[in-house]
C-alpha cells in the first residue's frame, strides 16, 4: 500500500497549486479585462474580445495538458517523471506572462495568453499526477482540498496584490511571472519524484493499458461521465464568476476604481466559502469514501448562486451569490477531483488521464468567458449569463450522478513518508 505523506509534502503541494491558480486566474478576473476593456456604448466589444482570448487559450490547454501528462508517464531519467514537466511548464508560463505585459490589442494579447495556458496546463498535469503517484486513497481528498482551496486563495492573493499595491497591468503581469518562476520551480525541486521503475512505464498492449489505445480512458463509461460533468459544471462556475468585473462596470454601472474594490470584496467572500467547503467536504469524503453524492450536492448549491443573481441583480445579492458559488464550487472541485482519482482506469497512465481531468476544469474556466461574452452580446446585458450558469451547473450535477462510484473505504494508516 502507498505510504501516507506528511505535512512537508502537503505544504509544498499546496504552494505549487496556489501559485498556479494565482497566475492563471488573476489575469482572467482582472488584468485581461482591464487590458481589453472598451468604454462608452462600445463596451460589449471589450467583453467579446476578452471572451475570445480566453476561449482560444482554453483550446490550447486542451491539447497541452493530456499530451504533457502522457509524455511525463513515459519520461525516463534521474530527475523523475513529473519534475521536468512541472519546471518547464512554470517557466513557459512565466515568460508568456511577462510578454503579455508588453502587448496590446486582442491579437497580441491572445497569442501570449495561449502560451500562458499551455504552460499552466503542462505544470498542472505534472503536479496533479503526484496525487495518484504518491498518495493512498485516504489522503486524496485532503490533497484535492488543497487544490480546490488554493484556487480561491490564489484569486484573492493575485487580485489583492494588484489592487492593494496599486499595480498597473505591466507590473501585475511581471509580479505573476516572478511568482510562478520562483515558487513553481522550488516546489517541483523539493517535492519527491523518484525515477520510475521499468514496470511503471506504459507499453503498447500492456495489461495496464488493456491494449485499448492512447485515449482508451475516454471509453470507460464512468470516467467519461465524470469528465463530462466536471467540464459542464466548470463552465457554469466560470459563467458566474469570470465576468464579475465587466458586470460591476456595465451591469451595475460602477466606476472603475469602485468596481476594482468591489471585485476584491466579492473574491474574498467567494474565497472564504470555497475554503470552508473544500476542507469540510475533503475530510468527509476521506472518512466515508463516498464522493459522488457530495460532488452532486455541491453542483446544485453552485446552481443556486446563478439563480439568485439572475432574479435580483444588485450588489448585495451579488455578495450572497458569491458565497453560494464559493460553497458549491469549493465542494465540487475538491471532492470531484478525489472522485476522479478513484475512477482512473489505468494505473500506468495516471498523468495522462489526470491531465484530461485538469483540462476539463481549466477548459471550463476558459470557455465560460467566451460563452458569457456571446450571451452578453445576444441579450445586451448579463441576466442570460447567470441563467445559463444555473442551468449548466444542474446539468453537470446530473452527468456526475451518472458515473458509478467505486467506493474507497478508509483503511488502516500505512507508515508515514515525508
Amino acid at each position: 500500500m502507498t505510504a501516507r505523506v506528511g505535512a512537508r509534502w502537503m505544504t509544498l503541494f499546496t504552494l505549487a497549486w496556489l501559485v498556479i491558480w494565482t497566475v492563471q486566474l488573476t489575469p482572467v478576473q482582472l488584468l485581461l479585462p482591464l487590458q481589453l476593456n472598451t468604454t462608452g456604448s462600445d463596451w460589449i466589444r471589450g467583453v467579446v474580445a476578452s471572451g475570445l482570448v480566453l476561449g482560444i487559450g482554453g483550446l490550447a490547454g486542451i491539447a497541452a495538458g493530456p499530451l504533457a501528462g502522457a509524455l511525463s508517464d513515459r519520461t525516463h531519467g534521474r530527475a523523475g517523471r513529473r519534475r521536468p514537466w512541472a519546471i518547464g511548464g512554470a517557466w513557459l508560463t512565466a515568460l508568456c506572462l511577462a510578454a503579455m505585459g508588453f502587448t496590446s490589442g486582442p491579437w497580441a494579447v491572445g497569442a501570449a495568453w495561449v502560451g500562458v495556458s499551455v504552460g499552466v496546463a503542462v505544470a498542472s498535469a505534472a503536479f496533479t499526477a503526484l496525487i495518484a503517484d504518491q498518495l493512498p486513497p485516504t489522503q486524496r481528498g485532503a490533497a484535492s482540498a488543497a487544490v480546490g482551496s488554493s484556487q480561491a486563495v490564489g484569486i484573492v492573493l493575485g487580485v489583492g496584490l494588484v489592487v492593494l499595491l496599486g499595480l498597473g497591468v505591466l507590473a501585475g503581469y511581471l509580479l505573476l511571472a516572478v511568482l510562478i518562476a520562483v515558487v513553481g520551480t522550488g516546489a517541483a525541486l523539493l517535492l519527491p519524484d523518484p525515477p520510475a521503475a521499468a514496470s511503471d512505464f506504459p507499453t503498447a498492449g500492456a495489461a495496464g493499458s488493456r491494449g485499448r489505445g492512447r485515449l482508451a480512458s475516454l471509453r470507460d463509461r464512468d470516467f467519461a461521465w465524470m469528465l463530462g460533468g466536471r467540464l459542464v459544471a466548470n463552465v457554469g462556475n466560470a459563467l458566474g464568476t469570470a465576468l464579475f468585473l465587466f458586470f460591476l462596470l456595465h451591469g451595475l454601472n460602477q466606476k472603475e476604481a469602485e468596481a476594482q474594490d468591489n471585485l476584491l470584496l466579492l473574491i474574498v467572500v467567494y474565497t472564504v466559502f470555497v475554503v470552508i467547503a473544500s476542507v469540510g467536504t475533503g475530510v468527509v469524503s476521506d472518512r466515508t469514501g463516498r464522493r459522488r453524492r457530495l460532488t452532486v450536492i455541491s453542483a446544485v448549491v453552485q446552481a443556486a448562486s446563478g439563480a439568485v443573481i439572475a432574479i435580483s441583480p444588485t450588489f448585495t445579492v451579488t455578495l450572497i451569490a458569491a458565497a453560494l458559488m464559493g460553497l458549491g464550487y469549493g465542494g465540487f472541485s475538491t471532492v470531484g477531483l478525489a472522485f476522479a482519482t478513484d475512477l482512473l482506469p489505468d494505473e500506468q497512465d495516471h498523468a495522462r488521464d489526470l491531465g484530461i481531468v485538469n483540462v476539463t476544469a481549466a477548459l471550463g474556466q476558459l470557455i465560460g468567458p467566451m460563452l458569457g461574452a456571446a450571451l452578453v452580446a445576444l441579450a445586451g446585458g448579463f441576466w442570460l449569463v447567470f441563467v445559463a450558469a444555473c442551468v449548466l451547473s444542474l446539468v453537470g450535477a446530473a452527468m456526475t450522478w451518472a458515473a458509478r462510484e467505486r467506493v474507497s473505504r478508509p483503511a488502516q494508516a500505512a507508515p508515514r513518508a515525508s
